[in-house]
């Protein structure tokens, strides 16, 4: 396969559709409530594929495709036996089929990183994330029109990283410049719509020179954020001052690509059941909770404290300093008190720099 493709814009919509009859394909569509990853259907996904939308930023992040809202894990059943034991039954739900994931930005796929760091390591490898993510080839976009609210090239990455994706297009004037990026790729761009187009490289590399220019400037470089953040560890009167006006409701979460925690629960009907894993949210109180009454985080403060500290110190320091944020800036743009984590983070960073260190552990 060439290295560079080319596919023009109107083509799109071809492509999908028929890749949608071998695989399960998400996309950006718009509907009544802005742009968000849907599931195309494979006998009408010519006609879903009108309201593609490869220019705003999705509201949602497509971390669902991967890592499911509400997953069935398991199902259970018990039967009586004639000696009077009761028998056990349990059956994994594995996922199946192969998947496409067209149109997500890069920062979007760079989550999945942040996933597989977590779910495909070590010992703890997650069997239903391994095989989702194994299965999934992942077709991203350059960001040539970032929002207002993004600072991916602050976290270390760029509108037009590569880091996560198999597949990298960049928008032209007449189509998209396509690169491969992993053998997954080849699946999906066998398909005569497909070009050669070695000739168009500088041309994307002016494209991608163009988009990390237009990212807007950040109050810092949060990939040197791990150390301050975690001398603020215990000055409660900042993270007290910074979320004074936080409400928890948990939108920043639920609408963040790298956020990843979890609840397990069963739901049984007489002798039937499944074990269900659904999204869960550290900014409640709830959380943490624990059944004798007592939470470790009683505050939204201290909450907000382990949100930040976990994506800007915990987790880097775990991980050879990636950061567990890709700086999409939806928790920024959907937060219905305009909580900024740029400001936050910046001010940590420089409190922590102008304290001592007795100071910024009392």
């Amino acid at each position: 396969m060439a290295t560079t493709l080319f596919i023009q814009r109107g083509d799109i919509a071809a492509w999908l559709a028929d890749t949608a009859a071998t695989h399960t394909v998400y996309a950006p569509l718009r509907d009544k409530t802005g742009v968000r990853f849907h599931r195309l259907c494979a006998q009408d996904a010519a006609a879903q594929t009108q309201a593609l939308e490869l220019d705003r930023q999705a509201q949602t992040p497509p971390k669902n495709v991967l890592l499911p809202a509400c997953e069935t894990l398991l199902e259970f059943s018990y039967a009586k036996q004639e000696d009077g034991s009761t028998s056990l039954d349990v059956q994994p739900v594995m996922p199946q089929g192969a998947v496409l994931l067209f149109g997500p930005r890069p920062c979007d796929a760079r989550a999945f990183t942040v996933f597989d760091r977590v779910y495909d390591a070590g010992r703890g490898k997650d069997p239903y994330y391994t095989a989702r993510r194994a299965a999934t080839v992942v077709a991203s976009v350059v960001c040539t029109r970032p929002e207002q609210s993004c600072f991916c090239t602050a976290v270390g990455g760029a509108p037009d990283d590569t880091e996560g994706s198999d597949i990298l297009f960049t928008p032209v004037q007449d189509g998209f410049i396509v690169r491969p990026l992993t053998q997954a790729a080849e699946a999906v761009l066998r398909h005569p719509l497909f070009t050669e187009a070695a000739h168009r490289e500088e041309e994307a590399a002016d494209v991608c020179a163009a988009a990390r220019a237009a990212v807007p400037c950040a109050p810092a470089d949060f990939t040197a954020a791990p150390e301050p953040v975690a001398a603020l560890f215990d000055d409660m009167e900042f993270w007290q001052s910074v979320t004074a006006k936080c409400l928890s409701c948990g939108a920043c979460t639920y609408l963040c690509p790298t956020c990843y925690c979890f609840n397990i629960t069963d739901e049984s009907n007489g002798l039937e059941g499944r074990r269900l894993r659904t999204w869960d949210n550290c900014m409640s109180f709830q959380f943490t909770l624990e059944g004798s009454g007592h939470n470790p985080r009683p505050t939204k403060a201290h909450r907000y404290r382990n949100r930040i500290g976990h994506k800007f110190s915990y987790y880097p320091r775990i991980h050879d300093g990636a950061l567990s944020c890709v700086g999409c800036g939806r928790c920024i743009s959907s937060c219905p008190v305009t909580m900024d984590i740029r400001r936050i983070v910046h001010s940590a960073m420089q409190r922590a720099q102008c304290a001592t260190p007795e100071q910024a552990h009392e």
